[in-house]
């Protein structure tokens, strides 16, 4: 047997891999940090930052970076302390995360809908000491009573009028002083302006590029607590080097990239701004919230090239009533990440906009992304395509997790590569649990094709057993998702007497259209087993979603759990 048969044997994503990308790679290492220094060099005079029309260069961005470094180690900040972030996408944002890590510090992300009892429990177990958020009523109003009732320290406060054009950053406060918060200066208080009053040259700090954390990034926590995943400052700025090999096409200084998806999820870090500053595209920013209508004329205005985002997103775009009004023809490529995309989305959101719209695949395990569809090349409809550069997947028997199962059977998915985390946060034994025999096991289930390239089958946990049978949620979902009067569709498992669990579907139709429980079910009676039809349909006019858009399955979880016990079935 020759060596490269060998190898596509072992490897056998290597006989569909793009021709200009070597999957052995080696993969750069550096500090996350570093990335921005890099680009200011390169790209000095570049647009790093577009937020609601003020722009920041990548050296009047690095600047304020090297300040925050530099006040955040006057202010006391030491090697390995934790720094969180608190707030929508804002410049602000970029500021602190490059300058926290160029200080010695840790970045901790924190979503700005977190309730005070969920940011509390997480600054304890992150043992974050700073906070960083921006001076407005719904974000401070939160953690104003954590400096008492935690270990919080100082909160570091952001002038949003001071990011906005002229004559915005004036008009802000007036018309929106209900909206500005009302802060008490002391000691706890610490203001940007003050902040970065410094000469931005901050103390260097040595840091094991392996060994010591750049971010600890808290997991959804649908199964429990929420746990901190350690990123290292190799994995982070291993992943954007494999990214920036994967989208070979974008070109350095010459994209604009459309920060729709929160900065503060792993995803966009990584698709959406360090693949940003390593190539020295320009970001525009939404604020502060996602919003559909928004994000077309952003697209068409600014002539963006390269929007990561999540399959919802996509359809809301191919759905919109006003969408023919809008010229998308700027994009030349979409990153579809965070759930499942349905094939009927992607050919539906590829026609409109004659863009490439590819599925990935990534954790916050994983810093985030292992695996996507080439944009050169085949990308398979309902695959989560072929493993990053330098990334290896196996697919292991759930019964014996040293067993690799043959090409096309099921088994969990496993991932090693330089992506890969150190483990969990104050958490050994969890990470004991997903961390061994050289391989990190995701807790999701899939298969590969004869071409290497994998097939994402459900979450373990979302696993619904009935009768003893296996149904797997994406699998009903996706034939759910073929009807024409569908535009979302949720499946979970709720408890029966009989059958232990049986699927229920959460619909929501598409505006005008009409469908009821029977005829759903009968359309669906020659593309799923009789098992996989779900017993309860419910039609509802939003679903829930998590903080980037994606479908959320833990509030529906939640609702059918407390009827349950309600009506004694629990």
């Amino acid at each position: 047997m020759t060596v490269q048969k060998k190898s596509q044997t072992q490897f056998p994503w290597l006989k569909s891999y793009p021709n200009d990308i070597p999957w052995d790679s080696k993969i750069s290492e550096g500090l996350v940090h570093d990335l921005m220094e890099e680009a200011a060099t390169k790209f000095g005079q570049s647009s790093c930052i577009d937020f609601m029309g003020k722009k920041y260069t990548y050296i009047q961005t690095n600047d304020l970076v090297s300040r925050v470094a530099k006040g955040l180690q006057n202010m006391g900040l030491k090697k390995g302390m934790k720094v969180g972030l608190f707030m929508p996408n804002a410049p602000h944002y970029i500021f602190f995360y490059f300058g926290v890590l160029r200080a010695g510090g840790t970045v901790v992300n924190y979503s700005p809908l977190y309730a005070g009892r969920e940011i509390a429990s997480q600054i304890e177990d992150s043992e974050t000491d700073f906070m960083v958020t921006l001076d407005l009523a719904l974000l401070y109003d939160k953690l104003l009573p954590l400096l008492s009732e935690t270990r919080l320290k100082k909160l570091i406060i952001c002038p949003l009028a001071g990011a906005l054009p002229f004559p915005k950053n004036y008009l802000f406060p007036i018309f929106k002083a209900k909206d500005v918060a009302k802060i008490t200066w002391d000691d706890h208080h610490v203001s940007f302006t003050q902040l970065v009053d410094n000469d931005g040259d901050p103390r260097k700090i040595d840091i094991d590029l392996h060994e010591d954390i750049a971010l600890l990034q808290y997991t959804g926590g649908t199964t429990g607590i929420p746990k901190g995943a350690m990123l290292t400052h190799a994995n982070v700025y291993a992943n954007v080097c494999q990214a920036q090999l994967w989208f070979d096409p974008i070109k350095p200084s010459g994209e604009k990239i459309l920060a729709a998806l929160p900065l503060f999820h792993v995803f966009a870090m990584t698709a959406v701004m360090t693949l940003a500053v390593r190539t020295g595209s320009e970001m525009v920013m939404m604020f502060p919230r996602y919003d559909t209508l928004e994000a077309m004329k952003l697209i068409q205005k600014h002539q963006i090239t390269f929007f990561p985002a999540v399959p919802t997103i996509y359809n809301m775009i191919a759905s919109h009533s006003k969408v023919s009004e809008f010229d998308l023809s700027s994009l030349k490529a979409c990153l579809s990440g965070g759930a499942a995309l349905p094939a009927d989305v992607k050919r539906r959101f590829e026609t409109l906009t004659g863009c490439k719209l590819i599925e990935a695949y990534g954790l916050s395990e994983t810093s985030p992304a292992a695996t996507s569809n080439p944009l050169m090349g085949i990308s398979k409809e309902n695959s989560i395509g072929l493993p990053f550069p330098g990334t290896t997947v196996r697919i292991m028997s759930r019964e014996d997790q040293t067993h690799e199962v043959p090409l096309g059977e099921k088994g969990e998915i496993c991932i090693q590569g330089p992506q890969v985390m150190k483990g969990y946060w104050k958490r050994p034994d969890e990470t004991a649990h997903v961390l061994h025999n050289g391989l990190f096991h995701t807790g999701d289930v899939g298969y590969m094709d004869e071409e290497g390239y994998t097939f994402l089958v459900d979450r373990i946990k979302d696993l619904i057993i009935t009768n003893g049978y296996n149904v797997y949620p994406r699998v009903v979902e996706e034939a759910i998702n073929l009807h024409p009067s569908v535009q979302e569709v949720t499946v979970i498992g709720i408890q029966d007497k009989r059958k232990g669990e049986v699927p229920k579907a959460f619909v929501k139709l598409h505006e005008g259209a009409a469908l009821t429980e029977e005829d759903l079910r009968e359309f669906l009676r020659d593309k799923v087993s009789p098992l996989e039809i779900p017993v309860h349909v419910e039609f509802r006019a939003e679903l829930p979603k998590t903080i980037i858009g994606k479908l959320s399955k833990k509030e529906l979880v939640a609702e059918e759990a407390a009827k349950a016990k309600d009506t004694g079935e629990a």
